[in-house]
């Protein structure tokens, strides 16, 4: 099921999580099996249960035969973790939504749905999820787990960056990337969702997001875009006037006198971006507004099974 017909069932974000389930169910049930080598639930085996553990997967029945607790092993057990970073800084509140049109057709909100949606399959492989926010302050930060409490805990947080959008909150990814980096002990797949747009220079950026490396995780950026504006700069050539959201600078211009030399340059950011992602054996994947969450769902199945 695709996104768009997805309208008319979930209105609102405050369905956030029924909408990323349908998105996954939608996925799964238009992929062939294939793809999905790893993603088996089906009961495999008993091992003893060990005091601590969590008692989900107790066989309460064969308790009942023989007085012993075991609990239910899976196959494909993979018990991945997996911590999503979301941009929160102004530029992420872009475009401004108009009337009826739904929450994740801009950047924070296609972020907020993209995160949801994977967290709907790493509950479904029962791996473990941790968020972290930034914008010019770290917001928030909670650690992998997989409980439905903490899945809860991050689904509400989630909807709150809906509910309270920035003005005028420049990105400090560098400084947060590095913090973050520093809370992450143990092996993860780290999920990145920025516009890239941040001041200073790219190598500072790079050596963030190499840090994020460091313990041998797997770092994953989705660079999303409003591509119809910000990257074609598909305006009329009526005077205009354009605001920094994050700084409140303004400059008027006529869209088309600028159009040719604006898309040269973004078009040579995005290459150095991807190559500069690929030297440093970071997956660097742009991902439009507009677009549906396939590219997402996809990029973290093939990243998973390398990650193994």
């Amino acid at each position: 099921m695709k996104i768009e017909e997805q309208k008319e069932l979930v209105s609102g974000f405050k369905h956030l999580e029924l909408l990323a389930n349908q998105v996954v169910e939608g996925f799964i049930s238009g992929m062939h099996k294939s793809p999905f080598h790893g993603f088996s639930a089906e009961f495999a085996e008993h091992k003893v249960y060990n005091s601590g553990e969590s008692t989900k997967h107790i066989d309460w029945k064969l308790f009942a035969k023989t007085d012993r607790l075991y609990t239910k092993k899976y196959e494909e057990e993979t018990n991945l973790r997996c911590h999503l970073i979301i941009d929160n800084s102004s530029s992420m509140h872009y475009p401004k939504l108009k009337n009826e049109e739904p929450f994740y057709h801009n950047k924070i909100g296609f972020s907020v749905l993209a995160s949801a949606v994977l967290m709907n399959l790493l509950k479904k492989q029962r791996d473990a999820v941790g968020l972290s926010v930034y914008s010019d302050t770290f917001e928030y930060y909670a650690p992998e787990k997989g409980s439905d409490r903490h899945h809860r805990m991050i689904l509400n947080k989630l909807e709150e960056l809906l509910e309270k959008p920035k003005v005028s909150k420049n990105t400090d990814t560098v400084t947060f990337l590095h913090q973050i980096a520093e809370k992450i002990h143990r092996r993860s797949m780290i999920i990145l969702f920025t516009d890239m747009f941040q001041t200073g220079n790219n190598e500072a950026l790079f050596n963030a997001l190499q840090h994020l490396k460091h313990n041998k995780h797997k770092v994953v950026v989705f660079h999303v875009i409003d591509k119809k504006t910000e990257i074609n700069f598909n305006f009329d050539n009526a005077p205009r006037k354009f605001i920094d959201l994050e700084t409140g600078e303004t400059i008027n211009i006529f869209a088309d006198s600028v159009k040719d030399a604006y898309e040269e340059k973004v078009n040579d950011y995005f290459k150095t971006l991807a190559m500069t992602c690929a030297q440093n054996r970071i997956k660097y994947v742009p991902v439009a507004v507009e677009e549906s969450f396939e590219k997402i769902l996809t990029t973290y199945l093939v990243e998973k099974q390398m990650f193994g």
